[in-house]
């Protein structure tokens, strides 16, 4: 990517920013529109994910946002969705590392220094200007993102698996959704991109129960107040309060290869169940 190029996404980043609102729509948005194939709906419904799942401080809506792009490209070039959802995961992968080199930290809490479960910390977040520090970050990581989400996307194929499954998707799959709705999600795999964090299963339900909300009403937007957010509450009561995928699990995933077998022999198994049930 050229200068040119890069300052031209910056400034589009920063932009884009202000008119949306969310990091996460921001980078859903803009990738989208880099790869020419706009999905106004599904980006709107990702708002939630920013502050890292609801407010809760994981990974930053950035990154869930980048992913859901990535996810919905792999699916348009490949029609085999096993395979779609492996580089899609991989890619994902890809995205985190460019997104650490430039922080240091997937954590929307750590990045921000600002826990958003407290009204308080959010209405200091704002007044103090620590959110042009969000702004900023979005100019710069931008053009980096785009690199990595197509380094990502093009890696040869002979290095990735055939199928993979995610735990992410699986929900989508109960929930009813689109073979092209579980596409978008299935980086959310392990705690996005198979990193142990905060819930992928969570986020995916969340979204798609956000996409619901916006078709039921219209001209609104979903609200995304945890105190009052059914999934998350669900989703609280079956893990009592755990929000890490590593933990929830009791391990971690090394491998795709982990990841799919993991899934395949009914791990997860009855959280999958509990969210896609939860509105």
């Amino acid at each position: 990517m050229n200068t040119i190029k890069s300052e031209t996404v910056k400034l589009k980043a920063k932009r884009t920013f202000i008119k949306k609102g969310t990091c996460s729509r921001t980078f859903f948005y803009l990738l989208d529109r880099e790869f020419g194939f706009p999905r106004d709906e599904e980006e709107k419904a990702i708002d939630p994910l920013a502050g890292g799942i609801l407010q809760q401080g994981y990974q930053c809506g950035m990154l869930w946002g980048a992913s859901m792009a990535v996810g919905a490209e792999s699916y348009r070039r490949n029609s085999d969705p096993g395979q779609s959802a492996a580089i899609t995961i991989l890619a994902t992968q890809h995205i985190m590392e460019s997104f650490v080199k430039r922080t240091s930290s997937i954590e929307c809490e750590e990045i921000t220094q600002c826990d958003f479960t407290k009204k308080k910390s959010l209405i200091k977040f704002v007044l103090s200007g620590k959110f042009v520090g969000c702004f900023k970050l979005a100019g710069k990581w931008a053009p980096e993102a785009l690199r990595a989400a197509n380094e990502g996307l093009n890696q040869d194929r002979a290095d990735v698996p055939q199928q993979a499954l995610s735990c992410a998707s699986e929900v989508i799959r109960n929930m009813g959704g689109s073979e092209e709705e579980m596409a978008m999600v299935a980086g959310f795999a392990g705690g996005l991109g198979l990193s142990g964090n905060g819930c992928g299963a969570l986020a995916a339900a969340v979204w798609m129960n956000a996409m619901s909300y916006n078709r039921k009403h219209p001209g609104k937007a979903a609200p995304y107040d945890p105190e009052s957010n059914e999934t998350l509450k669900v989703f609280f009561e079956e893990t009592d309060y755990e929000m890490q995928c590593d933990k929830i699990c009791g391990r971690s995933f090394d491998s795709l290869d982990e990841h799919s077998e993991f899934i395949k022999n009914g791990g997860c198994k009855k959280l999958i169940r509990v969210l896609s049930c939860a509105e």
